[in-house]
């Protein structure tokens, strides 16, 4: 590979949704060439209907079969599936965008895992007509962390102003209460502490751990989960000499702005975390997983299959998610 910047991989998502979108509309920025080399799995098919869909007749990228042709200052392409029957539905619901989705996750995944590419930022995907023998996941988080046999991982929601982690996931919400467990929030703890100085070059990170229930419990009246798991974890890590606070009740500290005296917050649970982040920063918003030895980030949002098609998706997450895959390449080689 002739190119000393970064190679970042793109994984084309489901192309009936917004991906092909976002990822043109990223990559016609001349600004992102100077930085890295990108390099997206998916069709020259789909990428030529969407470029003349959206009328983007200035926007160019080079077909090659294996990365050994790579060169700087050039958007690539990688073929991963045979697109000679796609048929580019934009807003539907298929299995052939589902399977195509897996196709180009899977070789963006062969190439990072080798180290051929130096990071994959991933175009949303569809967890239901991506589902198959292969993908059996709620979502890329937990299909990389058993790909890449890590013992666990930590989604991480990054923006300017939050680090916004979960120690559940994807997980339904009356099993949240069984799944928390003190060991789960060691993990979880340490995963945030980890990747807050390695990934984000944070000698002393500083982390905020929210509750689970109501008023964080109010003293074992409304749940007795913060007295009896959470609070002897964070002192636990107190005791350490890590500056680990909590645990917050969720409405008053996001109410408050909290969240702007600490280098990340780790809440309960999906909903608790994502919901006042993507209030605060849905259109800037990077999804990264964090606890893995590869680096992975995406967009925060879905395959907004309503506006597909319709040259109406807004790229600044995907660009992003870019700029972020970036800098954690770089931030890691100097850790």
């Amino acid at each position: 590979m002739n190119t000393n910047k970064p190679l970042i991989g793109i994984s084309l998502g489901d192309y009936n949704g917004i991906g092909p979108e976002i990822i043109l509309k990223a990559l016609g920025s001349p600004r992102i060439l100077k930085w890295c080399t990108p390099v997206i799995y998916g069709s020259k098919k789909v990428m030529d209907f969407y470029r003349q869909k959206l009328e983007l007749k200035d926007w160019s990228i080079k077909i090659v079969d294996n990365l050994n042709q790579v060169q700087e200052g050039q958007s690539y392409l990688v073929k991963a599936w045979d697109d000679k029957d796609t048929v580019v539905e934009p807003g539907k619901v298929t299995q052939e965008a589902g399977k195509a989705a897996f196709d180009c996750l899977e070789m963006a995944i062969k190439d990072l895992d080798r180290g051929l590419i130096s990071a994959l930022v991933t175009a949303p995907i569809n967890k239901h007509n991506i589902q198959s023998e292969a993908f059996s996941f709620p979502g890329h988080t937990e299909y990389l962390t058993e790909r890449f046999d890590a013992k666990s991982s930590l989604m991480m929601m990054v923006s300017e102003n939050l680090r916004m982690g979960v120690a559940t996931g994807h997980l339904p919400l009356q099993e949240v209460s069984n799944a928390l467990n003190a060991q789960l929030l060691k993990d979880k703890i340490s995963l945030f502490l980890k990747s807050l100085k390695e990934d984000f070059s944070i000698d002393k990170p500083k982390l905020a751990v929210l509750g689970l229930n109501p008023h964080a419990g109010e003293s074992g009246l409304l749940g007795k989960e913060e007295l009896e798991i959470i609070q002897p974890v964070i002192d636990e890590f107190r005791n350490k000499g890590n500056l680990v606070f909590g645990p917050y009740p969720a409405d008053g500290f996001f109410g408050k702005a909290q969240f702007k005296e600490f280098d990340g917050v780790l809440g309960m649970y999906h909903d608790q975390g994502l919901i006042p982040f993507k209030y605060i920063a849905f259109d800037t918003g990077v999804n990264f997983t964090a606890g893995l030895p590869i680096i992975r980030t995406s967009p925060d949002h879905g395959t907004a299959y309503d506006i597909a098609g319709k040259n109406e998706a807004d790229p600044s997450s995907f660009m992003h998610a870019l700029f972020l895959a970036m800098d954690l390449v770089k931030n890691r080689m100097q850790a």
